[in-house]
């Protein structure tokens, strides 16, 4: 897995959830996915646009609230116990490179 997707060139280690958090992760990613079935439903059926925009915004709140879940278990499984082969700094700038991105 590389940092930044394609913008990074560096090579982090990877981080497996805990159980729990994995499924209430998933569990999270399925509502965003209905709620997107449900847009494109909308859109279809020629709803008002005002509609499709707040439905549209609860998704992206949805999505964020999901990111910020994952980034919580990140800094605890990578950032506060590091582990491997990985030196100390290397959790601590990708949680940093990761919570940037969420700012956008």
């Amino acid at each position: 897995m590389r940092a930044g997707g394609s913008q990074g060139s560096r090579v982090v280690k990877r981080a497996s959830l805990p159980e729990e958090a994995r499924q209430q992760l998933l569990g999270r990613l399925r509502r965003i996915e209905g709620q997107a079935r449900g847009v494109q439903r909308m859109v279809k059926e020629q709803r008002e646009c005002t509609e499709i925009m707040n439905q549209l915004a609860s998704i992206r709140a949805a999505t964020y609230s999901a990111s910020l879940f994952l980034l919580k278990h990140y800094a605890r499984e990578c950032w506060v116990n590091p582990g491997g082969d990985q030196q100390r700094g290397e959790p601590f700038e990708d949680l940093l490179e990761l919570m940037l991105r969420l700012s956008h």
